[in-house]
């Protein structure tokens, strides 16, 4: 089955397999109208949460539930996840509709939760038709109205989210759990990343506000209209409240511009090569001149530098659970070499640009 999305739902991998009739037993007694679920099929977009296609009749929604094996303390949490979307809603019009939130194991195996499917496009690393360079810049501003968007949210005004606080220090914090994150994930081709943590931990600066954030703000994570407009942001998995360059730093390790690398190139996974698109720098600087911002260029560096070793302990820890064959999921078996190649690119910036 193909959706209008881009992403094929595709057969559900063996290990990744539920009890379907369970759901929908479970989704009538919540009173959703689901009388029966009469197929499933699951995304290969992703390598975090799975994330599945129920076709109910004419009705089609996406259930999202945690994977198998080890995973981070406090990652996965599906009813988190939910939650947010659920009072972000009132005040942020790019969200799904939640359905429901089962926390009995016992139907599937794990907590879970159900979300109306949008209908739409979902990018990947290239554009399904021609695009025009004017086209490009212009879902580049629309991507980052959202993002202004949201961290415009009046956080104080939703008690749930204002709930998600910790206070200052969010920066702090985040260096120090990724560290960890990475420490708790090595495996035996794990390399040296003792120069990059250090350089890291005494570039940190200090937090710019509090506010909502994605943690994982990226185009295939959106869902666009034909004229590339945005109808909703999907996987909140990483979403708290913290600071906003922490958020756009989360971004940048995505954004694969026309002159990099070939290595990065392959790595890819929006178009954002493409004749139009903005680069790394524009996208900061249009951010900051929006959000009132003024980063220096060491500020500037670190929030790269940060993102693409955040984006390396993701990939390391998927990298764990595939190497102890806790999954396999074949396309998780390159991930070895991504975050070697991460680690590489940390290290040529920092050489790069010293202080």
């Amino acid at each position: 089955m193909s959706t209008p999305d881009g992403n094929p739902a595709k057969p559900v991998r063996e290990e990744d397999a539920f009890d379907a009739d369970a759901v929908a037993a479970w989704l009538r007694e919540q009173g959703t109208g689901v009388e029966r679920i009469d197929e499933v099929r699951q995304f290969s977009g992703g390598a975090s949460n799975l994330t599945y296609l129920l076709v109910a009749g004419d009705r089609q929604l996406i259930l999202r539930r945690p994977p198998a094996g080890r995973k981070a303390a406090g990652a996965h949490d599906m009813g988190r996840e939910h939650r947010i979307q659920s009072a972000l809603a009132p005040v942020f019009p790019y969200v799904p509709a939640m359905v429901g939130h089962c926390t009995d194991q016992s139907v599937i195996g794990s907590e879970f939760y159900v979300m109306e499917k949008v209908p739409g496009l979902v990018l990947r690393s290239e554009f399904p038709r021609e695009v025009s360079p004017a086209e490009a810049d212009a879902l580049c501003q629309r991507a980052l109205d959202v993002l202004v968007s949201l961290h415009s949210v009046d956080v104080g005004s939703v008690p749930e989210l204002a709930a998600l606080g910790r206070g200052e220090g969010y920066v702090g914090r985040q260096v120090r759990g990724w560290v960890g994150r990475m420490a708790d994930a090595r495996t035996d081709d794990t390399g040296d990343w003792s120069d990059v943590v250090a350089w890291i931990e005494e570039r940190q600066p200090t937090d710019v506000a509090q506010v909502v954030i994605h943690n994982d703000f990226r185009f295939d994570n959106l869902v666009l209209d034909d004229d590339l407009s945005v109808r909703a942001v999907l996987d909140w998995e990483m979403a708290t409240v913290g600071d906003p360059l922490m958020d756009l730093s989360s971004t940048l390790a995505y954004w694969v511009e026309a002159a990099d690398d070939e290595l990065f190139q392959l790595f890819r996974r929006q178009p954002t090569n493409a004749p139009g698109m903005w680069t790394r720098d524009e996208l900061v600087e249009q951010y900051c001149a929006r959000m009132g911002f003024d980063i220096s260029p060491d500020q500037r560096l670190f929030y790269e530098v940060f993102g693409l070793f955040r984006l390396a302990v993701i990939a390391q820890q998927i990298w764990y659970r595939y190497v102890h064959q806790q999954t396999t999921n074949e396309s998780h078996a390159v991930l070895g070499q991504v975050v070697a190649y991460l680690e590489a690119r940390c290290r040529r910036l920092i050489a790069e640009h010293p202080a």
